[in-house]
Formats: structure tokens, sequence, C-alpha cells
């Protein structure tokens, strides 16, 4: 006979992770186990340090508030669908919160020894649990884990594995250049520079005889063992080693490693007996590896067309999206991609500099502002630049002026070819406000930051998270070292800095709920950039020029600095530094996912699970506020 009350509990804890996650034999035995739990208003369920309670907890209706009773502070609401009460299952200790009804409650009580073995089975469970944990406390993991349910990495553990698509069939190119073996060394060569290849063909009877590269032009005959004028048999290397078109790319390294070379001819049949049909290089075989970024860097440098540099960002963009999708650290993942965007912007920078008439008549440099200047520009946005240039006397500053305008419109406009959408706000090198001479910005600077109204705050807060991305870099040096001068001198600044910081919209409003737009295009949408993103990113930015420390702008690698500086307030900045990287990640997902730049969210299309991922990190983002609004005294001095 089936037990209602046990089938009812089913039906519902199966809506919510991670109980959703489980199977159906494993999920009603667990309903059947269930403690329901009545609660009246004002109620307590577990007082801080209370011995561990047999079961942890799932709200069916009502409300739970997690609280600090020392500082009177309510921690996290826990609604409908939500679990609290994990420490005794994930760390093996005694609460460290209070847990109250905040209205008339009926919970589940999941009972641990039951539960435990099927979270041990399912890894998606235990991360869950894991990250819900992370909820209630500041961190993501527990200081002691002594007794913890499951084995699992953090965020920026790098010992995950990596999957590589190395049994898919390698491409090779299809278009062979050749010659005979009576051709001579130098026609060979001639032809080789011509067509822009690395190697060329021996054939004899439509059949391949030899095969030679530029290593055995440089081994053979640049070391002066044979002369240009020999003809190419002499040099060759011979017999070539075939392979039939379905070839793996495991089959082709393998091949190349057990022969110690780097060409494969591909064949009619496989066997040098039948007509070549094309020819696989490592090259090619580090390419079919999923878009390699060394192979994509050296792509992009040897690029002299803007389009071509759009095709190869698209690749870019796939690299991304399967280093997510393997769940490599954000950080290992922001080095590489913005490595990859700095060598597109460098190419881009090249290609425009050779369109120009004449070369620049003074050195200058060109700045990556915002998110690129941070090294946290992960999709396609919008650009943000500025291009400073050495002084000039005065007679000749509008003619530099005007050729640095003209260079910047032509690269602004080959970023704009390549995916980057023209800023809004026009804070681009190609407008004449970004585009100075290095006298030019240090007065601009020094207006901003000795006058800071809002504008001005805004302003000279940008130029606090730039960096180089191509020219000298000794005028970037020189602009930094002026900021910071100015800012010692006028100290007043940094108040102005903390309150600007404190500007940014609340992520949630009363008893968490997602606060969304209001009226717009994105009505209803959450901003995640404005809500949460921004706040720890400018919060960053004082505290890290409070300290004066030069040369790091990435946003959690800041906190990370911050926590060596102020031990004592090292938890809640590493926390921040994890809540930067999780709300980044989950950004670029999103991007992705709907093929924008990720900012504004559509709630009703995020799961239970999502929603909790992201709410985990707005505790970081208040308490962050709280201790600038503490530190600069802000609402003393700013009223």
């Amino acid at each position: 006979m089936k037990n209602l009350i046990s089938e009812r509990v089913a039906d519902f804890i199966k809506n919510f992770p991670p109980f959703n996650i489980l199977d159906a034999k494993s999920l009603y035995l667990l309903a059947e186990q269930v403690l329901i739990v009545y609660k009246e208003k004002n109620s307590i369920i577990f007082t801080v340090d209370e011995n561990q309670h047999s079961h942890f907890y799932l709200v069916h209706k009502g409300a739970v508030t997690l609280n600090n009773p020392t500082t009177n502070t309510i921690i996290d609401y826990c609604d409908e669908g939500d679990v609290f009460g994990l420490r005794p299952l994930i760390a093996n200790e005694n609460y460290k919160l209070e847990a109250r009804a905040h209205e008339e409650s009926i919970l589940y009580g999941i009972p641990i020894d039951v539960f435990r073995p099927m979270a041990k089975q399912n890894e998606e469970v235990s991360v869950f649990l894991m990250e819900s944990f992370a909820s209630n406390t500041r961190n993501p993991y527990s200081k002691n884990q002594k007794g913890q349910l499951y084995s699992i990495e953090g965020e920026d553990d790098s010992k995950k594995e990596i999957k590589i698509p190395d049994l898919q069939l390698a491409s090779y190119s299809k278009k062979l250049i050749t010659c005979s073996p009576r051709t001579t060394i130098q026609k060979a060569a001639e032809l080789m520079t011509q067509k822009h290849i690395g190697s060329i063909l021996v054939v004899s009877k439509g059949l391949a005889i030899g095969i030679i590269t530029d290593k055995d032009l440089r081994n053979k005959v640049i070391s002066g063992k044979q002369p240009i004028t020999a003809t190419i048999k002499s040099i060759m290397s011979s017999p070539v080693i075939t392979y039939p078109r379905k070839l793996t790319i495991t089959q082709a390294q393998m091949a190349m490693m057990k022969s110690s070379i780097s060409h494969l001819v591909i064949t009619e049949d496989g066997t040098t007996n039948t007509k070549p049909l094309g020819i696989l290089s490592k090259h090619d075989v580090m390419v079919s590896l999923g878009d390699n970024p060394a192979v994509l860097v050296k792509a992009i440098k040897r690029t002299q067309k803007i389009k071509k540099i759009k095709q190869l960002r698209k690749s870019v963009m796939v690299l991304l999206n399967g280093y997510l999708e393997q769940n490599i650290p954000l950080g290992l993942i922001a080095k590489i991609i913005s490595e990859l965007n700095d060598t597109c912007i460098k190419q881009v920078v090249e290609i425009s500099l050779a369109k120009m008439k004449n070369p620049p008549p003074v050195k200058f440099a060109w700045l990556a502002l915002g998110s690129q200047g941070r090294s946290e520009q992960l999709l396609h946005t919008d650009q943000d630049n500025a291009l400073v240039f050495e002084d000039v006397p005065d007679e000749d500053l509008p003619k530099t002026t005007t050729y640095f305008l003209n260079l910047s419109e032509k690269i602004t406009k080959g970023l704009h070819t390549i995916g980057y959408e023209y800023c809004p706000a026009d804070m681009m090198a190609s407008n004449p406000k970004w585009c100075l001479s290095l006298q030019e910005w240090k007065n601009k600077l020094s207006y901003w930051i000795g006058n800071p109204g809002p504008n001005e705050v805004l302003m000279s807060s940008i130029f606090f998270d730039y960096s180089l991305a191509f020219g000298e870099r000794r005028l970037l040096d020189n602009m930094s070292e002026h900021i910071f001068r100015t800012v010692e001198k006028y100290p007043i600044f940094l108040v102005h800095l903390a309150n600007g910081a404190l500007q940014s919209p609340s992520p949630t409003g009363f008893f968490r709920q997602f606060v969304v737009e209001q009226d717009g295009q994105h009505k209803d949408f959450f901003d995640l950039k404005s809500r949460a993103l921004r706040p720890l990113i400018d919060a960053a930015r004082v505290l890290i020029l409070s300290h004066s420390v030069k040369g790091i702008s990435n946003t959690w690698e800041r906190y990370e600095k911050l926590a060596e500086l102020e031990p004592n307030n090292s938890e809640l900045y590493l926390a921040c530094s994890y809540a930067t990287k999780a709300l980044l990640k989950f950004r670029t997902r999103q991007g992705l996912l709907h093929h924008d730049s990720g900012r504004f969210i559509e709630l009703e299309r995020l799961t239970k699970q999502e929603k909790m991922k992201l709410k985990r990190t707005f505790k970081a983002i208040k308490e962050i506020q709280e201790l600038i609004t503490l530190r600069f005294k802000v609402t003393n001095i700013l009223g």
C-alpha cells in the first residue's frame, strides 16, 4: 500500500536541487524517511554551538532566517525550496549560526544518514550541497572539513580532468604545392616564399617521392652542406610517411613522434602507390586539438587582414566555451583569453599603422581600459580605449594630434570589425578627448583628482584599471606615477572614490528578492554588471589604491593582495575574490548561451540552483560595502 504522505513529499522535493538530480527510487526512499517539522513565527530551529541534528532542512512553506546573534544581524533568508543547516553533513561541526522561523513555516528534515550515501554516489549532488553550504558562510568551503561529505576541488583548482577530443579526424591541407626532383633548391625556396608555405611535396609520375621543409633548407642549405643550385633531390626527405584520409589526431601525433617528423602525406589508399591528396602538418594537428591558444596567437600575428582576425576571434570563443565546459579555473581562463584578445588588438594596431601614409611622428601607447584593462573581458563587449603620445613642442601639437586621431579612427574601426562594439559614451581614442599628449593627460588627470565631482571621479577611476595594449610602456608608467602622486596630494579623493563605489544599486530587495530593471529595453531583467560585479570591482579599486599598490588591475588579484595586506579582513577579501570569479563565470556562460554580453539576465529562465549560485555572492557585496562605509567615513563626510 502506497504512503500518500511520502508521495506528496517526493512530489515536492523533486522540483528542487539537489533532489531533482536523484533517480526515482532514491527520491522515494528518502521521502519515506523525511521528518515533517512545523515551526511558529520567531521560533528557534537551532542555535549557535547547538549539537548537530540528525537532519538538514528544506523549506516547504514559509521562510527561515539565519542569524548571527552576536552582531544581531540576519546573514541569510531561506524561502521555499532552499536547504539550510548543512554544517553537520558537510563539516561535521556544531552550528555557527542561529536558524529562526521568519514566519509560520513547515520544514522537511532530510535524514543525514540516509542522504549521505546518495550524495557520495552523485558528484552533481555533492557540488550543489557544497555551494548551498557556501551560501550560508562567507567562503565557499568550511575551515574544518575533517568530516567532509566528499572530496571536491575548489574554483581555482587545476587538477580537474581536461578532456581533449583527440579521436576526431584530423583536418589536413588539400592545396598541394609540388615540384619535380630535378627542380633546383633555389627555385623551390622561391616557390615556398611566394606561396607562404613551410613545405613542398616532391612528385614523380604523379606519386609522392619526397618532401622538403623549412627545416631542410636550414639544416642542409643555409648550413653550407648543399649549394642553392643543387637539385631538390639532394636534400629531400624520402620516402615520405603516408596515411589515408580517415586519420585521427591521435594517430597523426603518434606517427609524427615515432618517425620524428613534422609532416604526413595523405594519399588515396594510405600508401605511396597512389595519388597524394594533401599534407598534414604539426600545425594542423594543433589546430585540430581545439584551437590551441599558442596556435591561435601565431595565426593572429601572421594575418594581414582585419576580417581574418574576426574569423579567428570566433575560434577564441570556441576555446572559451570549451574551457568553461571543462570547468577549468576562471583565473587561468581569463589569462589565456585576455592574452588572445590583446594579440588581436595589437594586430589591428599593426595593420592600421601599415595603412597610414607616414610612420608615427613620435612614440605612443594604446591603452585598454575597463574590463579589458583589468584582464576580465571574456566576451565581446564595448570598446574602451585611449591613446597617449610623447610630448611635442606647442607648434607641432595640432599636427601630431591630427595624425594620432586619424590612426585611432582606423584602429577603432578595425576593432569594431572584429567584434568590439563602439562605446556608447564615446570613451575611445578616436574621440579628441581621449587622444592626448602625455602632458595633456597629466593636466586632465590632475583636474579630475583635484576636483572630484561625480563625473570627475568616474573618469579618473577608469585610469586605475588601464593596461598597455600596444606601444611605449614608458608613457603608461609615467602616467601611473603621476596619478599616484596626485592622489597622495589630495587624500579626500579616496573618500569621493569610496562614495562612488557605494552608488551601485543593491542586487536584492527585502527577503532576498532580485531587484530587476523597472523600465526600458531590459524591463524585468536582472543587471548582473551594475548590481553584482560593479560593486566588487569599485570596492577593490579604492581599497587597493588606499594601500598605494601599483601594477595590479585585476579585481580578484586585488582582493588576494588585500588579504595579504590585511590579515584581519582576509576572509572577507577572499570571499570577494571568489564572488568576482563566480559572477564573471556566470555572466560568461549566460553570454555564450544567449549570444550577447551576458549583462542582463532573464530570471525566469534560471533554475533554482542558478539563482542560488547568484545569491551566494551577494553577502560578500553587502559586507565589502559596509567595510568601505566605515573605513572612509563616507556618510559623515559626504552626508
